[in-house]
């Protein structure tokens, strides 16, 4: 039996498995399992450690994607650059990083009607906002205003910004309501957090939302830009556009896209 699971804390809400369980079903793949493990950060590096040849890849998700880089034997060279990872891929007997996020956000923002020039807002300054920000780099974004709590996460984007040739505006956390003024919002904050910013959202309708959360869906905040008109992208189609890019790598198979997208939805209906 050849294995892969989804890691994180917590992991019980995880659809991944529903995702790739459905696309190996699709081809065939009866040796093949997808799992979801409860893990977090201190205990990532036993884990791993402990994995034996059967296992292919694993899926990372909070908060799991920066400690991520320090278990693996390699690094893929932009997830080196933003500091994160949401995959490892068995290589060489050892463990690969790399980030399918980056691919996944560009390929759903570019679908949207997003192009070059347009000026980003991201909520959040963890592992999924450093792949929001090589997106938004892809894009070839104008610039990209980091809305975090705490100002030393800020900083510790700034690296990954000025590599990726971003211009980054740093915001706490009191102004992200004038910070929703932008082409594209990326919200990569945990549930909760940005509920409140709803109550008072201004919205602009030719605003692209896109909020990494899809439990609970939609989120208050998706809510209220839905109702101002904006084009709206959720954690379902950044949980199937990244499980795509897992799917080839874990399996070296093209993904059965139609079929794993249905078992998506059928697990949220």
């Amino acid at each position: 039996m050849t294995r892969a699971a989804v890691l994180g804390r917590p992991i019980a809400h995880s659809l991944s498995p529903v995702i790739h369980n459905a696309g190996y079903a699709a081809l065939g793949l009866t040796d093949w399992s997808y799992t979801a493990i409860e893990c977090d950060e201190a205990g990532l590096p036993s884990l791993v450690a402990g994995l034996g040849p059967e296992w292919a890849g694993l899926s990372l998700t909070m908060p799991l994607k920066e400690v991520a880089l320090t278990v693996a034997t390699s690094v893929a060279p932009l997830a080196a650059t933003v500091g994160a990872a949401n995959t490892l891929v068995r290589r060489d007997g050892g463990w690969h990083a790399t980030n399918t996020d980056v691919d996944g956000m560009a390929d759903l923002l570019t679908s949207s009607g997003v192009d070059g020039g347009a000026r980003f807002t991201v909520l959040g300054a963890g592992g999924t906002a450093r792949a929001a920000l090589a997106a938004a780099s892809r894009l070839a974004a104008s610039s990209v205003t980091v809305v975090a709590r705490r100002q030393f996460a800020i900083e510790e984007l700034a690296a990954a910004a000025a590599e990726l040739g971003l211009p980054l505006v740093p915001a706490l956390w009191p102004d992200a309501h004038t910070a929703l003024d932008a082409d594209v919002v990326i919200s990569t904050v945990p549930k909760g957090v940005a509920d409140p910013l709803a109550v008072d959202a201004s919205w602009r309708a030719d605003t692209v939302f896109f909020d990494a959360l899809y439990d609970p869906w939609p989120t208050p905040l998706a809510d209220s830009a839905e109702r101002a008109g904006c084009r709206i992208l959720s954690g379902l189609d950044l949980l199937l556009a990244q499980a795509l890019g897992q799917f080839r790598l874990f399996t070296g198979a093209e993904p059965p896209v139609e079929a794993m997208r249905t078992a998506l939805a059928r697990a949220r209906s």
